[in-house]
């Protein structure tokens, strides 16, 4: 059985008293689209920063093709984050740099590439999220949403990463926007050959990008399977969050005046 490419082993996450991470376990294949749903506050997000090191978890381990990395710091958890793509939720730019020291950010301050060749580089990413050459001198303010988010996604990809990341990668687009992005990223991800971890509460983009599905709740994940298989899970949890019903397993705190 081959080794998968990303393993979180038992994670375990608490602020204070509020337990956020409570065993989670979740593998990731080579070459594998995997999304993790589930609603806001659940811990996808804290999830993804343990990964990433910028989150100690409390206790359990992830491998990165079978070696331990939970604990690396330093110089050893900068070559790994090298292996990593990130497309933060919103964009996350660099306002006060040009679209092309922005997608090729990487290129310049970790592969030490000249300004002249990750131009010229940035340029030829553009074009792969459908973007011209001339988008490449303006700044992130002069760019539409959904433009921005092309832009995010040249840079997630422009140091060719083992494992890309998306944080809520449709987050603020119309539906039609949203679908370009979402196309995008299953185009340029093939492409690459490359392993992604989405983690999402939109279920037009979970179906769309993903091999499996998995569902965070409760610190855990409680289910997870092919995508094509989300509609039939069986689940009551993925049942009511699929279809978006207040009645069910998931209960939200109201406030009362």
């Amino acid at each position: 059985m081959a080794t998968p490419k990303l393993s979180l082993q038992h994670i375990h996450k608490r602020f204070g008293a509020k337990v956020v991470l409570d065993g989670v376990n979740l593998d990731v294949d080579a070459g594998e689209s995997v999304v993790v749903m589930g609603g806001s506050g659940t811990g996808k997000s804290v999830m993804l920063k343990c990964v990433l090191g910028l989150i100690q978890p409390d206790s359990g381990r992830i491998l990165l093709d079978g070696q331990d990395i939970t604990h690396v710091h330093g110089r050893e958890r900068e070559q790994l984050l090298r292996r990593f793509g990130m497309l933060f939720q919103g964009g996350a730019l660099f306002d006060s740099l040009r679209v092309w020291r922005n997608v090729s950010f990487g290129l310049i301050s970790a592969q030490r590439m000249s300004k002249r060749d990750a131009r010229a580089k940035a340029v030829e990413i553009l074009a792969k999220v459908g973007l011209g050459p001339e988008v490449g001198d303006l700044r992130p303010a002069e760019l539409s949403g959904g433009m921005q988010k092309r832009v995010a996604l040249a840079r997630a990809i422009a140091t060719n990463p083992e494992i890309i990341f998306f944080d809520e990668p449709t987050a603020g687009l119309d539906p039609i926007m949203a679908d370009v992005i979402n196309k995008l990223i299953i185009e340029r991800v093939r492409e690459m050959g490359a392993t992604a971890l989405t983690i999402t509460h939109d279920m037009a983009s979970a179906r769309k990008i993903a091999d499996r599905i998995g569902m965070l709740h409760g610190g855990k994940i409680i289910w997870i399977g092919p995508a094509a298989e989300v509609d039939r899970s069986g689940n009551p949890y993925v049942e009511q969050f699929i279809h978006g019903r207040a009645e069910g397993p998931i209960t939200m705190a109201v406030r009362r005046q």
